[in-house]
């Protein structure tokens, strides 16, 4: 009992780690490029990658969908739902690796959630201007209703008109650690997946196959 419960410690600590680094590093750039261009402004590192700001209302990669305020509370609703699968996960006992990568997908999650709920208040625009933190005359949106910072641009394929064929999406940090943590998951822990949405009845009735194949396997 007592290893299982250093062992839970241990996971708790290193996900807790890595969930912070990733919403670190995510508001880190956002809020330099909020506070250092106006919309639409941006600079080239290299013809296929280049920082351009731009905002979006809605989903990953700039995709829109619904009411804003119905996104943030969307968001709210499925980082509470994360929460609760991450302690079920460790509570369980699943791999260390499988929950670690469970948590850079939830602070993805958060690190837009966080944008959307309270950007709009603590920023000004920043149409035609750079944003200033904090603004004396009040954000630029109410509580819920701030939109989500991009600035990753990838034109990787264009057309001599100057034309992007691919890639023409702009996203964040935290795009990348959602969309990332999605492909591991589904590449090398789908077994990890299926068992975790697992009721107790379907866990008993697994263990029970899995008794009996042993036992099967130890007759002469």
């Amino acid at each position: 009992m007592t290893r299982f419960l250093d062992s839970e410690t241990k996971v708790r600590k290193a996900l807790l780690c890595t969930i912070i680094a990733v919403i670190l590093i995510d508001q880190a750039v956002k809020f330099a490029v909020k506070l250092s261009f106006p919309l639409y402004d941006g600079f080239e590192i290299t013809p296929w990658f280049k920082i351009f700001f731009i905002e979006n209302r809605g989903m990953a990669f700039g995709l829109e969908m619904g009411s804003k305020l119905f996104l943030s509370l969307f968001r709210v609703a499925a980082c509470a739902a994360l929460i609760y699968y991450l302690h079920q996960l460790i509570k369980r006992h699943f791999r260390p690796l499988f929950i670690l990568v469970v948590g850079i997908l939830f602070a993805g999650a958060i690190g837009n959630l966080i944008d959307s709920v309270f950007y709009g208040m603590i920023f000004s625009h920043s149409c035609g201007q750079v944003a200033t933190l904090f603004p004396e005359s009040g954000g630029y949106a109410p509580l819920f209703q701030g939109k989500v910072v991009d600035m990753l641009y990838f034109p990787i394929i264009t057309s001599e008109a100057g034309e992007v064929i691919f890639f023409s999406p702009v996203f964040n940090v935290a795009d990348i650690a959602v969309t990332v943590s999605v492909f591991i998951l589904l590449l090398f822990f789908n077994k990890d997946l299926t068992h975790s949405f697992e009721t107790r009845k379907d866990r008993q009735q697994r263990h029970e196959v899995h008794k009996q194949k042993m036992r099967e396997r130890k007759k002469p």
